[in-house]
């Protein structure tokens, strides 16, 4: 993808990844457990010694490019799967023990993310790393994190964003209703070029519908975005749960799929009219949406599709799913009556 990047991690308890920003800004996002983030503005390169080596004492860390590494070919589509870059083993322990929260230190700072069970566990807290720094992602428990990144232009200050500041929105209504964490909207949480969203759709509705698309850059009615799509889908009794993703050609490009997508599967939209994403009865579905392009005004503008946009007209007549929000608290058990004699 030319705007777009995406690493998602699986790292072990102690296990550390060294990652190099490059021309793009990032937010590490916990997908599951929690981390340890520690930014670093670039240094310059070891003087080489007179035999050509590195000093003694300064083994390097292990380093991987800021990319978008899409190493693993995912299930029936067209650009599916994720790139997942092995981690550096053997680093100090770090991550959330005993806290949830940022702490700064140094010009760039560390941050402590306290993340959570599961994506079907509410919003997370996150990291916000700029162009062209250094980072250090360490998970005293392990876990699974998502690096997100956008190319860009502007070099903005590492930061951290609290789960509690994340903007929750239920959108659509009935068979069509749906979830979505806000964290890097382009109105909630200022980046240069990076939008990103988390939507959760309860088993059996379709979600990203009507289908729309932000591939031409109209100003004021439709930006130009290409997306990438990551899934997890919630298994029932252990039996693993799929969903189907559609993109259908647009005037401005000839994407075409229709793929069964199932936990860690990726689908690639560079254009192209994207929805429904359907998940299957019994197993909801998540989904990480990340966003970049070429256009000067870093907003999210799209247009539907003209044979289904009179969908949304219906949905002012409609309930909210009742089954949402996924991550309510559960009520209190009630209190057993006394007995009386």
């Amino acid at each position: 993808m030319e705007f777009t990047r995406l690493v998602v991690l699986e790292l072990a308890p102690g296990e550390v990844y060294a990652h190099a920003c490059g021309e793009s800004e990032w937010i590490v996002l916990p997908l599951s457990g929690g981390c340890e983030v520690r930014c670093t503005e670039p240094s310059p390169p070891l003087p080489p010694t007179p035999s050509g080596g590195t000093p003694r004492g300064s083994a390097p860390e292990r380093q991987f490019p800021a990319r978008a590494a899409f190493e693993r070919t995912g299930r029936g589509a067209h650009g599916t799967g994720f790139g997942a870059e092995p981690p550096v083993s053997g680093g100090p322990p770090g991550g959330s023990r005993g806290r949830r929260g940022g702490v700064g230190e140094g010009p760039a700072g560390t941050f402590r993310l306290g993340g959570r069970a599961s994506v079907f566990d509410g919003p997370t807290d996150f990291a916000y790393l700029p162009r062209d720094a250094q980072a250090r992602l360490t998970s005293a428990g392990g876990g699974r994190f998502a690096l997100v990144g956008a190319r860009c232009e502007r070099r903005l200050p590492p930061r951290y964003g609290p789960a509690a500041q994340v903007p929750v929105e239920l959108r659509g209504a009935a068979q069509c209703s749906r979830q979505v964490h806000n964290f890097a909207a382009a109105d909630a949480f200022d980046c240069d070029r990076l939008i990103a969203v988390e939507v959760l759709t309860p088993g059996g509705n379709w979600s990203s519908y009507p289908p729309h698309k932000h591939d031409e850059h109209h100003p004021g009615e439709e930006s130009r975005l290409e997306e990438i799509y990551y899934y997890e889908i919630a298994p029932h009794d252990g039996t693993p749960g799929v969903g189907y993703q559609r993109v259908t050609p647009s005037p401005a490009g000839k994407t075409d799929v229709l793929a069964e997508v199932r936990s860690g599967d990726v689908v690639l939209i560079p254009d192209g009219w994207h929805g429904p994403s359907i998940a299957a009865p019994g197993h909801a579905m998540y989904y990480l949406n990340v966003m970049a392009g070429p256009d000067p005004t870093r907003e999210w503008l799209i247009r539907d599709h003209p044979d289904h946009a009179w969908i949304r007209g219906t949905w002012a007549g409609q309930e909210v799913d009742p089954r949402l929000p996924l991550n309510r608290p559960a009520p209190p058990a009630p209190r057993p009556e006394e007995e009386t004699p």
